[in-house]
């Protein structure tokens, strides 16, 4: 997520995705809740909280709601006054604080030491510009919505020097210097010491697409000057000086558990916020596909221990698009992506207002989660929803898209994003934050502990 542009362009209205007789780990009920409210054989309509009633197997649940249409509360009816307990409830309890071994993957699904790891998460990029008692106030109150995996920014590129927060490299006159002194990397050391005391991993992606904390205009400006913002992708120069920040920051944790996955860039395009791509860089694709299989080459060459992802926001490349990502334009090819090999796992992400479908942003993102579903299926690798926003009706939007992550298979999720109340008020909030006296938390602590339970 960035400070996002926005897009009016045509747009197809996509229908939801909804069944009468709602299959295993669907959404069954609920304030709010339009769709069907009978489960399939075997699952039962289970109360997580007022708002997400869900199929989960028969075997599963300690104690059941009733199935009937007329046990489920519409939009005017109270919440119901006592929730039954269930088995998926209960791992919303505060994870163990021992961190070993490092995540893999087989197949479609994560794993640690044997076992299934469950990617149910949030983002906060803020996290190394705080003290270390706000970072550790935030990460207290993620594990308490027993979520896994928090995504946050490895980059903060200056020109000038800063006497608070944290960044990593100073550039001067086409010099770049890693900050090993005061406000620098020790600050990321307190976030993973800090993740890692609450149970916590590590989603950290490397550079920016756009302007903030620096990113890829940075290195242009310094290493290319008068360049376009894809001479990122295609300089040598430019190419190099990442790859030396990239041994740097990567090579400093090569041995360290508490992070889960590299990310090559947040959302890559062959645009951003300097402006449009030049003729050079290929929207459908395959100039950041270069790239990426460059970078992901090189981490893997220097830390063979942890995952690597790109870090995009997922879009298709569609000869007839329904939508605006479903076209070429940007460039990014998320099937053909998905298919290189030292990348991990797929990701994509969720913006429908920004992206054309303001009147339609709750069916837009079923299909979207559905359609990405799918793709994971094909390419038999993970793939996460890592962020996804809408700034209207977030509890019956997100509930119905932590229902469509759980049902389609998907691997796993992380919201954009979840707020603390820090020393100085409340964590940066864009429009997206979520904060743990809102209404939308208790629904993302239910989807975290549901998708647990499906595995």
């Amino acid at each position: 997520m960035a400070i996002k542009s926005s897009f009016v362009l045509a747009a197809l209205a996509l229908l939801p995705f909804v069944s009468a007789q709602q299959s295993v780990y669907s959404q069954c009920g609920g304030i709010g809740w339009t769709g069907g409210t009978t489960c399939v054989a075997g699952t039962t309509c289970t109360v997580l909280n007022s708002y997400y009633y869900q199929c989960l197997p028969s075997s599963s649940t300690t104690s059941k709601s009733s199935t009937t249409t007329s046990s489920h509360p519409t939009t005017s009816s109270p919440p119901p006054t006592t929730t039954p307990t269930t088995t998926a409830s209960s791992t919303s309890s505060a994870p163990s604080s021992t961190v070993t071994g490092y995540v893999k993957t087989s197949g479609q699904k994560f794993t640690l030491n044997g076992a299934d790891y469950v990617v149910a998460g949030t983002n906060a990029y803020w996290l190394a510009q705080q003290t270390d008692a706000d970072i550790d106030t935030a990460f207290a109150d993620i594990a308490a919505a027993g979520l896994t995996t928090v995504r946050t920014w490895g980059f903060n590129d200056v020109t000038t020097a800063q006497t608070y927060g944290a960044y990593y490299q100073l550039w001067t006159n086409g010099t770049a210097t890693f900050n090993t002194g005061a406000y620098g990397i020790s600050r990321f050391d307190s976030v993973v010491a800090k993740a890692k005391a609450h149970g916590l991993r590590l989603i950290v992606a490397l550079t920016n697409n756009w302007s903030d904390y620096g990113g890829m205009d940075v290195y242009v400006s310094q290493l290319n000057s008068g360049g376009t913002h894809d001479t990122f992708y295609t300089n040598a120069k430019i190419i190099a000086a990442y790859e030396n920040y990239i041994s740097e920051f990567v090579g400093r944790y090569v041995n360290e558990p508490g992070i889960m996955a590299w990310e090559l860039a947040n959302e890559p395009r062959c645009s951003g916020s300097t402006g449009s791509a030049s003729s050079a860089c290929d929207t459908t694709g395959s100039t950041i596909a270069t790239w990426a299989k460059t970078i992901s080459t090189y981490i893997k060459s220097i830390d063979p221990n942890h995952l690597v992802a790109i870090g995009d926001e997922g879009w298709f490349q569609e000869a007839n698009p329904p939508t605006y990502p479903y076209a070429p334009g940007v460039g990014i090819n998320f099937v053909t992506n998905l298919a290189i090999s030292t990348l991990d796992f797929g990701t994509f992400h969720s913006y429908p207002e920004s992206w054309g479908q303001s009147a339609n942003e709750s069916a837009w993102g079923v299909q979207w989660i559905i359609d990405h579903a799918s793709a994971q299926k094909s390419a038999n690798k993970p793939v996460l929803l890592e962020e996804f926003g809408v700034t209207t009706n977030q509890t019956g939007i997100y509930t119905q898209w932590w229902n469509t992550v759980i049902s389609s298979g998907l691997t796993g999720d992380l919201i954009w994003q979840a707020g603390s109340q820090l020393t100085n008020g409340a964590s940066p909030n864009d429009g997206y934050a979520v904060y743990p006296t809102g209404t939308v938390y208790p629904i993302m602590e239910s989807a975290a502990a549901a998708l647990k339970v499906r595995g």
